[in-house]
C-alpha cells in the first residue's frame, strides 16, 4: 500500500483526526500548566508536533549478542547502513531506522535539529550521546508504517570497564516514554542479569505495559533446557520488576535461516506469529497509545502542580529558607500522603519520590508557584470531559481496522540482500542477440526443472496443479521459517490463484534450494526467473 493510499484510507483519516484533537488539547489545556509549574525541569520535556505526528516506534534492546540487529533485519528484510552482527558488542550506538525516499544516514546533532523528527529533545544528553546516535533512512515498506530504534548491547559486568560517557539508563527512559512497544531480547544460551541490565530495567519501570520479552535462539536448545531457561527468566524478571503481573515472554528464533529440528518447533512458529501480529497492530492502535500517554502525563502534571504548590506554601518568607527546604525534601513521602488525602490524587499518579527529592535539591522553593484555580479547572476538564469526547472516534477506528501492509502481513516476509554473489542461483545472467543487445529469454530454472517435476508429480497434482495445502505441507519439511516460506509462495504463485502448476512449483523449489544454500531471496521476482509462459506478451507477438 503506497503512502498516497494510506492517506486516503478511512482508518488513517480517523487516526489523523484523533491525533489533531489530542495535539490541540495538549497545547490548550496541558502545556500552560507544565510551563507554569516548570514541569520539564523535573520530568520529561514538553511535547512537540512531531511527538504526535510520528509513526509508531519500537525500541529493541538487550544484552550484546542476543540478536537485536538480526531481529531487526528479520523484520525489515534487508541490511541497513551501519548494521553489524557478531558475538562481540558490535552495535555501539542508538540507530533510528525510519522511512525515506533514498537510503542515507543522518548523524545525531543534525537529527535533533529536524522539526519533522521526534528527537529534538535528545540534545540535552550532550555530544557524548549525540555522537552515538544516528538515523538510517530506507525506502522500505515496513518502515513506512513503523520506526525501529536499535540500541547498543547492554554489557555484562566483566565487559563493562569504561563508562559510556552519557547516562545510558536515562536515554532508555526517554525512548521508553515515547515508543509504542519495547522488545527486550535474551539469549537462551547465556541467560544472565548484569548490573547495567538491572539499571536499564529501572529506566523501564512504569512502562511495563509496553514491554515484551523475547527468549531468542530457542531452537538451539532442547525442550528440557528451554523449560529451565524459561523458568529462570520469569523468576529473574519477577525479582527485578516487583509486579504481580507477568510480562509477556515470546519463545522464538528470529532470523531467516533454517531452524534446527527440535521438539518445540511448532511452539516457535506460533510464538513468531503472535509477535508479528502484535507488531502489525501498532499502527492500528497508534491513536489509542497517544491518548493513553497524554492521560498518563496529565495525571502526573496534576500531582506535580500540587507538590510544587504545597512546597511554596510551606516556605518561610524571610528567614531559615535553606533549612526549611531540606526539611521539606526529607518529609516528601509524608507530603505525598497529605496531598493524596486533601486533593484525592491517586497514589499511582505521583512521581518516584527518591528521584523527586534529588531534583528538588537544585531548585529555589521561593520561586515556585501556588495553585492557580483556572489552570487546575482546565486540567480537570481535560481529564473528565475532553478526552471522553474522543472515544467515539476511537471506537469508529476500531471498526475499520486494516492490516499493516508490507513485510509483517506475510506478503513480503523473508530476507534479501541488494547485491548478489557470483554463485547466486538468483543472479541475472544476460546474453546478447545478433544486434548486440541484451536479452533474457532463457528461464534460469529450466535446466533444473526435470528433477523439480519429479517432486511435483509425486505430490499427486489435481488438474495439473497442487493445492496450497499440499504445497504448504511439503514446504514445511524444509524447516525454513514460515515467514520465508510465505515470501517464496508470493513470488511463485504468479497467477494468484492459491495453487501452483508445474512451472510455478519448479520456481518455488528453486527459490527454496537457493535459500537453503545460504543465498538471500530477491524482494521481487526478476525477469529471468519468470517462467516463459507467465511473461507478458510483446506487442509484435500474435
Amino acid at each position: 500500500m503506497s503512502l498516497r493510499r494510506l492517506r486516503n484510507n478511512p482508518r488513517m483519516r480517523d487516526v489523523s483526526v484523533v491525533t489533531e484533537e489530542l495535539k490541540n488539547l495538549y497545547y490548550k489545556r496541558l502545556l500552560p500548566i507544565e510551563k507554569h509549574y516548570s514541569f520539564h525541569h523535573f520530568h520529561s520535556p514538553s511535547y512537540e508536533d512531531a511527538d504526535f505526528d510520528n509513526k509508531p516506534m519500537i525500541l529493541v534492546m538487550g544484552q550484546y549478542s542476543t540478536g537485536k540487529t538480526t531481529f531487526i533485519r528479520y523484520l525489515i528484510e534487508q541490511d541497513f547502513p551501519g548494521s553489524r552482527v557478531g558475538p562481540e558488542p558490535t552495535t555501539d550506538c542508538f540507530t533510528a531506522i525510519m522511512h525515506g525516499e533514498a537510503e542515507g544516514i543522518i548523524p545525531g546533532n543534525a537529527l535533533t535539529m529536524d522539526p519533522m523528527k521526534p528527537f529534538r529533545n535528545l540534545d540535552h544528553f550532550g555530544n557524548a550521546f549525540l555522537n552515538r546516535f544516528q538515523c538510517v533512512q530506507l525506502p522500505n515498506q515496513v518502515v513506512e508504517n513503523i520506526s525501529i530504534i536499535d540500541t547498543p548491547g547492554i554489557l555484562t559486568a566483566a565487559k563493562r570497564k569504561l563508562s559510556r560517557g552519557y547516562d545510558f539508563p536515562a536515554v532508555l527512559g526517554w525512548f521508553a516514554e515515547r515508543v509504542d512497544r519495547i522488545i527486550l531480547l535474551f539469549d537462551a544460551h547465556k541467560l544472565e542479569f548484569s548490573d547495567e541490565l538491572t539499571r536499564a530495567f529501572g529506566a523501564l519501570r512504569g512502562y511495563e505495559d509496553k514491554l515484551h520479552v523475547v527468549l531468542n535462539k530457542a531452537d538451539r536448545v532442547d525442550s528440557q533446557q528451554l523449560m529451565r531457561v524459561y523458568g529462570a527468566l520469569m523468576w529473574s524478571l519477577g525479582k527485578v520488576f516487583l509486579t504481580p503481573e507477568i510480562l509477556r515472554v515470546y519463545v522464538g528464533s528470529f532470523w531467516s535461516e533454517p531452524r534446527r529440528i527440535c521438539d518445540h518447533y511448532q511452539l516457535i512458529e506460533l510464538e513468531e506469529e503472535d509477535l508479528l501480529a502484535d507488531i502489525r497492530n501498532l499502527p492500528r492502535n497508534a491513536a489509542v497509545r497517544k491518548l493513553n500517554d497524554l492521560v498518563k502525563r496529565a495525571r502526573l502534571v496534576r500531582a506535580h502542580a500540587h507538590i510544587i504548590s504545597y512546597l511554596k506554601q510551606e516556605m518561610p518568607t524571610i528567614f531559615c529558607k535553606e533549612s526549611k527546604k531540606h526539611n521539606l525534601i526529607y518529609q516528601l513521602p509524608v507530603i505525598f500522603t497529605k496531598i493524596q488525602q486533601q486533593h484525592r490524587v491517586p497514589a499511582g499518579d505521583f512521581p518516584n519520590c527518591t528521584k523527586m527529592q534529588e531534583r528538588l535539591l537544585g531548585h529555589d522553593f521561593s520561586k515556585f508557584k501556588t495553585l492557580k484555580p483556572s489552570l487546575m479547572a482546565s486540567l480537570d476538564k481535560l481529564l473528565s470531559t475532553d478526552i471522553a469526547k474522543l472515544m467515539p472516534l476511537l471506537q469508529q477506528q476500531e471498526l475499520q481496522k486494516a492490516s499493516l501492509p508490507g513485510t509483517l502481513d506475510g506478503k513480503f516476509l523473508g530476507t534479501f540482500r541488494p547485491t548478489y554473489y557470483k554463485s547466486d542461483p538468483f543472479k541475472e545472467v544476460p546474453r546478447e542477440d545478433e544486434t548486440g543487445e541484451e536479452e533474457l529469454d532463457e528461464w534460469s530454472v529450466e535446466k533444473y526443472k526435470p528433477k523439480y517435476d519429479e517432486i511435483f508429480y509425486s505430490l499427486c497434482p489435481s488438474e495439473g496443479k497442487l493445492s496450497g495445502t499440499v504445497v504448504k505441507g511439503w514446504m514445511a519439511s524444509t524447516n525454513l521459517p514460515n515467514s520465508v516460506l510465505a515470501h517464496i509462495w508470493r513470488l511463485s504463485d504468479l497467477d494468484c490463484d492459491g495453487k501452483l502448476d508445474n512451472e510455478e512449483f519448479a520456481l518455488a523449489v528453486h527459490l527454496i534450494q537457493g535459500k537453503l544454500d545460504g543465498h538471500w531471496l530477491p524482494r521481487e521476482l526478476p525477469s529471468h526467473l519468470v517462467p516463459p509462459s507467465k511473461r507478458p506478451r510483446k506487442d509484435n507477438e500474435e
